[in-house]
């Protein structure tokens, strides 16, 4: 079988470790608009891998899921965020459950621990880059550490959209093949859930005029 291109596999890996910086520097941002900012050049570097793979496997449909996720997650989710953000009139995010330190360890550990988990499935071929789909593991468990670890809606909504990014990477190194309705019904799954935590923020921040899910957390029983 022929052997992965190195290109291809380099910016794989180049994309895979972006992404997951990406996702450190969300778990850092005190501000909103910073984190919004910031899955937007997450998705960018995302579409690009997906343009990367497109011409080196020549795979046409993936410039059309390349175009779509460029309009929806860069384009267009951080616009609606943005909008959320600016009629609620806060920029700061919520406190943290732990400190700044605190989670930045948490998601170190579970980044290590994502990134060997998965290279210990020993999932090979000879399209595969096997590290970029070890870093993916990694940004997913560490968009886990951001939605539980920050007490704001914007922050957790951020996490969860940035989950669906390393799942994006992941599905792009092992599965890049898809059809395209299939890979275009991930990406309305995400425009779902974009409509269902707008009213999630807006309907929080009428009643308590704040974005903080504090309130929340006090009807647990």
């Amino acid at each position: 079988m022929p052997s992965v291109p190195s290109t291809y596999a380099g910016v794989a890996d180049v994309v895979a470790v972006l992404v997951l910086l990406t996702e450190f520097a969300m778990l850092r941002a005190p501000r909103l608009r910073s984190q919004v900012r910031l899955y937007m050049f997450q998705s960018l570097v995302v579409v690009a891998l997906a343009v990367d793979i497109a011409a080196v496997r020549h795979i046409g449909d993936l410039y059309g899921v390349a175009v779509f996720s460029f309009v929806l997650k860069v384009v267009l989710v951080p616009a609606i965020v943005m909008r959320l953000i600016g009629d609620s009139d806060v920029d700061l995010a919520g406190s943290p459950v732990l400190g700044v330190a605190s989670m930045v360890l948490i998601a170190l550990a579970v980044s290590v621990f994502g990134f060997f988990a998965v290279g210990s499935l020993h999932v090979h071929s000879a399209t595969l880059p096997a590290a970029a789909l070890a870093i993916a593991g990694a940004v997913v468990l560490v968009a886990f550490v951001l939605i539980i670890l920050r007490s704001d809606t914007v922050s957790q909504a951020m996490g969860f959209f940035s989950l669906e990014n390393g799942v994006s990477v992941a599905s792009l190194v092992v599965a890049a093949g898809l059809p395209l309705v299939v890979e275009v019904a991930f990406l309305f799954d995400l425009l779902v859930a974009v409509v269902v935590f707008g009213v999630i923020m807006r309907v929080h921040h009428g009643r308590t005029r704040s974005l903080s899910t504090e309130e929340l957390d006090r009807l647990k029983g």
